[in-house]
């Protein structure tokens, strides 16, 4: 099987083989197979977040297709009123537990709508988008991990959680067999935190809104930039957002244009940490929606530049030299190196 059926970029070279997981047992099953044999192996869940060479998979790719949510029971001692902690098997789609939620009044993931890709996935990206992360509602993850063999529960405190990274992202081997998330049963969302979003609900920022007015909002505006996969959207042939928002210190913020998008992380250190906006950068570097390198069936999204499609028929190489030549322009124009975001296999940029 070629990888360019797994993921949604749809690039991607031969799979020496492929197993699928259909339970938590039969991931860790499989998991632990590759590990015995000593043979490379790759977890791919969605897809979403994955560019694969042109020469594919010399192992064994495992499909995480585990799916299922359920309710925990919590004691009431020391938990706050109306909380609920759902349990998630790693293969169960993103997008289902945020609809699942929001049909059962449970408030908390509604602004991470329509990010494509598989539960398990989420924790290691620390997903996030419109103001709300993976990190304010995770409670914990069981992982498989690779040092010790074991089975066991890792705290989100123990997971090192930041801006799209975690300990797992960093290096901790293992695999995420399911997810638990900390709710709150609520017909209302979390106080909106994002601009956008509040102008489009017509609610003042930090506000809250009824759970699916919230959810339907975050469609649209995802929809409205080719970030909801549609068979009949060419643009959301993609990976999301290719390159994360670079974090700088301010003294070379200071340095940027004036009407460079920015923002402060933490005000009350000594010397703060600035957010850029990685879609401002690549625009004012003199990068295009619709731009595409001569020949190459690799593009930015038509609707925004943050996502690098395949237009059709593109390779795996063809979508890395267009990010090679955005984070080239990027560097030359404004001295910030941009990080790609997708997990880049048997390629390098």
């Amino acid at each position: 099987m070629r990888l360019a059926e797994l993921t949604t970029l749809r690039v991607g070279g031969e799979a020496h083989s492929v197993v699928e997981a259909a339970s938590s047992n039969e991931l860790e099953q499989h998991v632990r197979d590759a590990w015995a044999n000593g043979d490379r192996w790759l977890l791919v869940g969605g897809g979403s977040n994955l560019l694969v060479s042109d020469d594919g998979f010399d192992g064994t790719v495992i499909r995480a297709l585990n799916r299922g949510i359920e309710r925990l029971p919590i004691s009431t001692t020391n938990v706050e009123k109306d909380v609920v902690v759902l349990r998630i098997q790693a293969g169960e789609p993103w997008d289902a537990v945020v609809a699942f939620a929001v049909a059962n009044s449970l408030s908390g993931v509604e602004a991470l709508s329509g990010i494509p890709g598989s539960a398990g996935a989420a924790p290691i990206q620390n997903i996030g988008a419109y103001g709300q992360e993976l990190a304010d509602t995770l409670a914990s993850i069981e992982f498989l991990d690779f040092q010790t063999g074991e089975r066991i529960n890792i705290s989100a405190d123990e997971l090192e959680l930041g801006y799209r990274t975690s300990a797992m992202k960093r290096g901790r081997l293992g695999v995420v067999l399911s997810i638990d998330l900390r709710l709150e049963h609520s017909e209302l969302s979390q106080p909106v935190a994002y601009d956008q979003l509040a102008s489009l609900l017509g609610v003042p920022a930090r506000e809250r809104a009824p759970l699916s007015q919230v959810r339907n909002a975050v469609l649209s505006l995802r929809k409205s930039k080719g970030m909801v996969l549609s068979d009949d959207d060419p643009d959301s042939v993609s990976a999301g957002s290719f390159f994360t928002n670079p974090i700088v210190n301010e003294n070379f913020a200071r340095g940027l244009p004036m009407d460079a998008p920015r923002w402060i992380l933490d005000p009350d250190a000594p010397e703060s940490q600035v957010k850029l906006s990685a879609a401002w950068l690549i625009e004012h570097a003199g990068i295009r929606r619709g731009f595409s390198l001569p020949g190459s069936a690799a593009a930015i999204s038509t609707k925004h530049t943050l996502a690098l499609v395949n237009t059709g028929g593109a390779t795996a190489e063809q979508i890395a030299e267009l990010a090679r030549y955005v984070h080239l322009r990027v560097l030359s124009e404004f001295g910030v190196k941009l990080q790609p975001e997708p997990q880049l296999i048997g390629i390098d940029l």
